[in-house]
């Protein structure tokens, strides 16, 4: 029995609703269909147990080829199936089984719900380029709004950033006070009492290196940039990443020249998102090669499928910036949010999490 979540299910869902299509559309930054941009699809690659299965589109047939036997099963066959899976994917939660789609699963060599993946990448799909007249192999990392919100960096200890305060000079009651404040907003609450001390939250470095220094890799400032988002996030009612942006864009802590209206934070803002979503990970050096070497697949909510193509590249950044925004991890598990003192100084963690809207 196959057992997954609304999330894992929409992997399932992708493959037979693409094979039913027989194309790729791409979507714009407010998730609606481009109808003139899109891509013949030409097959679909799963990496499972037993190896390699390719769903071969040839008219209206699917041949399936897992190196030995090959099956041939009418596409409107997979369009069926994708109507039928995405009505149970709607009326079901937490973690379930649909035993009729899992017959159907195995009978065309369909053993999981995930393929078998050591990458971002959840789906790799030959596809024709008629811009350029080739066909090209792209892996893509699938992202759900069937189920609950997707995360697009996790936290970690690993994302936490450390501020030093300025200012402060608390007794040892106060520092208890700020740490033992426990409400619904309690980070934003324990920073607002720093404040009213007289204390004042500057950046110093991230707690991991290895992150650190991917960010410098895409630009050496961004570790800088997101301190000063991060930092307006948990001190203001804002919570995307684009209002966010926009805030930081017109305080313009890093003093950018101005006067041409360069729009520095966006874009830098834009390539970190954009590595982040193909392949950049906080404790893995980073060396600025894809994983996901095509882009994001979104399942919206109605059952359509846009991907979003870094052939495409501006959509592509436009969609990770207007449909992400910043969200409080647990401060236990991850240790930030408290004063604490080290060698005479007093300093403050702040946890970077993003998440789509």
């Amino acid at each position: 029995m196959i057992a997954g979540n609304k999330g894992e299910w929409s992997e399932i869902y992708a493959l037979f609703k693409l094979l039913g299509d027989k194309q790729l559309f791409t979507g714009d930054a407010d998730l609606n269909k481009v109808e003139e941009i899109f891509y013949p699809i030409i097959k679909i690659i799963r990496n499972e147990s037993g190896g390699n299965f390719e769903y071969q589109l040839d008219g209206d047939l699917v041949i399936i080829n897992g190196g030995v036997e090959t099956l041939r099963i009418p596409v409107i066959t997979f369009s069926q199936q994708a109507v039928k899976l995405l009505a149970k994917i709607k009326g079901s939660t937490g973690s379930f089984s649909i035993p009729e789609v899992e017959a159907f699963m195995t009978s065309i060599n369909c053993q999981s719900l995930k393929a078998k993946a050591t990458s971002k990448t959840d789906i790799r799909i030959v596809i024709h380029d008629q811009r350029i007249n080739q066909n090209a192999e792209l892996g893509f990392s699938i992202k759900s709004q069937l189920g609950g919100e997707a995360t697009l960096l996790n936290a970690g200890k690993t994302t936490n950033f450390i501020y030093k305060i300025e200012n402060f000079n608390p007794t040892p009651t106060q520092i208890k006070t700020i740490n033992e404040i426990e409400t619904r907003s309690k980070i934003k609450d324990r920073i607002e009492e720093i404040n009213n001390l007289g204390g004042n939250l500057n950046y110093v470095t991230l707690e991991n290196d290895i992150f650190k220094n991917n960010l410098v890799l895409i630009d050496s400032l961004l570790p800088n940039i997101l301190s000063e988002i991060l930092k307006s996030f948990f001190t203001s009612n804002l919570s995307t990443i684009q209002h966010l942006s926009d805030n930081v864009n017109a305080v313009n802590p890093l003093k950018y020249d101005n006067q041409f209206a360069h729009t520095f934070y966006e874009y830098k803002i834009k390539r970190f998102l954009t590595d982040v979503a193909l392949g950049m990970m906080p404790s893995k050096v980073w060396t600025g090669i894809y994983d996901a070497t095509g882009g994001y697949l979104v399942v919206k909510e109605n059952g359509e499928i846009l991907c979003y193509h870094i052939y495409n590249r501006n959509q592509f950044e436009d969609y990770l910036f207007v449909n992400t925004k910043l969200e409080t991890a647990s401060s236990t598990r991850h240790e930030f949010g408290k004063v604490y003192q080290q060698n005479g100084e007093f300093y403050f963690k702040l946890n970077l999490q993003i998440r789509f809207k």
